[in-house]
């Protein structure tokens, strides 16, 4: 085995003048070596802006023409719609561009597997202009492998062929290369008759064969994760376990590594993956093999301008496919428009339908990777749009999730997620990135207490029972990499994923949506008081259908109780409240007054709210008549919503007037505005009757006017 590294950080390297790797393309007299490794993993499909990577691999590698290497660390394949219409092709054409020297395979890679093994992934192999290694995967069950795998380490590599390791021979100098995919593949993916060997055991074997071969620069090209769990695998405990690896060019948890992390007497180095950042090590070895000085740095590929041109031109051909394939429909249809507002009652700041349908898709998904996961958490800034009622293409999918987060699964204690749900409400009425939406579990919070005391009770559901979350129990919980690494600020998260208590199965949040909504097929998803924010009311309880709406105007002081403590639920709204209500939450005024005859003894205030509802064109009166104290009527909500709608220039063109047969003949405003309030969710009926003479609760006019408010919102 190797004696302790010579130099191991660039400051000390800088301190005695040894840097000039682009001069020394040769061995120096001192029989140094230097070795550019330029590095990607987890890709991920994401090609747009890939013409800028392959402009950015040439000019470094023409910096040292002789003494490179391109290494990939796996999860080429799945991610964007690149992968679902060329599935891993689109990819390799742009890698055997650049010149890849090396690939270990990824766990996506194993996505397309079935119990009749993994074409699609033996058709990229072979059309691969560079070898794959593997040292823990066999494939020899796996009839679409016949010919391509052999369990050597050897110099006489060819390219479109499986390895165990490969010596590549660098400017006179040989390279040990070896490849350890990750243990977790069998449970996340699907790679039928193909199996995983100990990575331990295969890394041992792999440094043992490079060094009675004569090669002493061996490099661990890994697909098992920087530092996630530690009881399956990870570079961490490979650098910590097995001596004589050099180098590990990791990937699986998309950990930007800034500067490479030197454990023991091996340099580790990985980027944050999806085609964000190319990772570059120069490194200098002595004669004997050990390293004696090396830098290492990340190249933000977004904010790079130039591209290849021959790049440029072959992504034409693919990207028009998939600018064609975003107009297709998923699946699934919506009956219900989807919330994915900002302000009052959106996705920062309480749940919505969309939140709930996103969290239940994650959550379904993480059960099918691992039984035991009870809840999922899904942040309300990563939620970045609504949609309409109707069809769904997975261009809408797309808005609605743009970033292509993967799943994370936690493992956290009951008193860690009550940490994670103060953290969620700690701003509420206030908008926060971090609001949690939940599925398998509901809670309460107080907002009239100080933030970290809210949280009133939680709940998991075990089958059809509700239990109360105990603070020393643990709990599986699926959420995104994102906020598993502690984004948001998220620090409970981010202290359960340095505990090596989080495993990354991948799976894109977008595809994992498009898969769910597709098999619902029609949906119409609401509110279900998972998350509930305690109001002083005590006739409006946790569980009242209107509570979430309530709250929602109460904390944004539209909405008052007829007392303190009784908001009258079953009451009815007078004309003059209902106008007074929609001003103040569209926050309209005007200079004129009020020409209405009987407003003489009503407040000022709400004069003056009166007339700005008249200045904008949202109350007309009654023969020159306000009549404030008369009870609001359902068709006159509806009218004065869709009139302030209006009133910001917005269109609405019903798809229907026919929804219910007892506002036949009532005008064409009014038939639009009920079509209005019902398209939009705003309101509902009763089967075929919208009942439009019937005054409108106090409850029910708190979820017109909140429902409105989202959708006012999203124009």
């Amino acid at each position: 085995m190797k004696k302790k590294l010579l130099m191991t950080s660039v400051a000390g390297a800088m301190a005695v003048g040894v840097f000039g790797f682009q001069a020394a393309e040769t061995h120096a007299d001192n029989h140094e070596f230097e070795l550019r490794v330029l590095h990607t993993n987890d890709t991920h499909a994401n090609l747009d802006d890939v013409a800028k990577r392959v402009k950015l691999v040439k000019d470094l590698k023409a910096e040292m023409p002789e003494n490179n290497l391109l290494l990939d660390a796996g999860d080429v394949f799945s991610g964007t719609l690149y992968f679902n219409e060329f599935q891993g092709m689109a990819d390799l054409q742009f890698m055997n561009l650049m010149g890849y020297d090396a690939m270990v395979f990824g766990n996506h890679e194993f996505d397309l597997g079935s119990d009749d093994g993994n074409s699609e992934l033996a058709e990229f192999v072979k059309g691969a202009d560079f070898p794959f290694v593997a040292s823990n995967v066999d494939f020899s069950e796996d009839m679409n492998f016949d010919g391509i795998q052999s369990f050597d380490y050897t110099a006489e590599f060819a390219n479109g062929e499986i390895y165990n390791g490969i010596i590549k021979e660098v400017n006179g100098e040989q390279v040990g290369i070896f490849g350890l995919t990750t243990a977790e593949t069998e449970g996340i993916a699907s790679p039928g008759p193909v199996t995983f060997s100990n990575y331990l055991t295969a890394a041992e074997e792999a440094v043992a064969e490079f060094e009675a071969a004569g090669v002493n620069k061996i490099i661990a090209l890994t697909h098992i994760g920087y530092n996630d769990s530690a009881a399956v695998d990870n570079d961490i405990q490979l650098a910590t376990e097995v001596e004589g690896i050099d180098i590990i060019v990791g990937g699986h948890t998309h950990y930007s590594l800034e500067e490479p992390d030197m454990v023991g007497d091996t340099l580790i180095v990985q980027t944050g993956g999806n085609n964000s950042e190319l990772g570059q090590l120069d490194v200098t070895f002595d004669n004997e093999g050990m390293v004696t000085s090396y830098e290492g740095m990340l190249h933000d590929i977004g904010e790079l301008t130039e591209e290849d041109a021959e790049a440029a031109e072959m992504l034409v051909e693919y990207s028009e496919a998939v600018e064609e394939l975003e107009t297709q429909p998923t699946g699934g249809v919506s009956e219900v428009f989807l919330d994915g507002t900002r302000g009052l009652g959106g996705v920062r700041t309480a749940e919505t339908n969309l939140g709930n349908l996103i969290t239940d898709a994650m959550l379904d998904k993480a059960r099918s990777i691992d039984p035991e996961t009870v809840i999922a958490l899904q942040n309300g800034g990563g939620i970045r749009a609504s949609l309409p009622a109707g069809e769904i293409t997975l261009g809408d999918v797309l808005t609605v999730m743009p970033f292509g987060n993967d799943l994370a699964i936690m493992n956290l204690s009951g008193a860690e997620i009550f940490e994670a749900l103060e953290h969620s409400v700690s701003e509420y009425p206030a908008e926060l990135g971090a609001f949690l939406h939940v599925s398998g579990m509901q809670f309460t919070f107080d907002p009239s207490m100080e933030a970290g005391s809210r949280v009133q009770e939680a709940y998991v559901w075990m089958g059809d029972e509700a239990v109360m979350i105990e603070e020393d129990e643990m709990y599986k919980v699926a959420t995104n990499v994102f906020t598993a690494k502690g984004g948001d600020n998220f620090d409970v998260f981010a202290e359960a994923y340095a505990d090596g208590r989080v495993s990354e199965p991948g799976f894109r949040d977008y595809e994992t949506f498009a898969d769910y909504i597709a098999e619902l097929g029609t949906f119409a998803p609401e509110k279900e008081n998972r998350i509930v924010a305690l109001t002083p009311f005590v006739d409006v309880m946790a569980d009242s259908w209107f509570q979430p709406y309530v709250a929602d105007l109460y904390y944004g002081q539209v909405l008052k109780g007829k007392t303190e403590t009784m908001f009258d639920s079953l009451g009815t709204l007078s004309r003059a409240q209902a106008a007074s209500l929609i001003v103040r939450s569209l926050d309209l005024t005007t200079d004129e007054e009020a020409s209405f005859s009987d407003l003489e003894n009503v407040a000022e205030a709400t004069q003056a709210e009166i007339a700005a509802a008249a200045a904008n064109g949202i109350v007309n009166g009654i023969n020159g008549e306000f009549r404030p104290y008369e009870p609001v009527t359902r068709s006159q909500l509806a009218l004065m919503l869709y009139r302030a709608y209006m009133a910001d220039g917005d269109e609405f063109t019903p798809e229907s007037t026919d929804y219910f047969t007892d506002v036949e003949g009532w005008g064409e405003e009014t038939t639009n505005a009920v079509s209005f309030v019902y398209e939009t969710g705003i309101a509902s009926g009763y089967d075929d009757q919208y009942r439009p003479l019937a005054f409108s609760t106090r409850a029910q006019a708190a979820k017109m006017i909140s429902v409105f408010l989202d959708v006012e919102t999203m124009q």
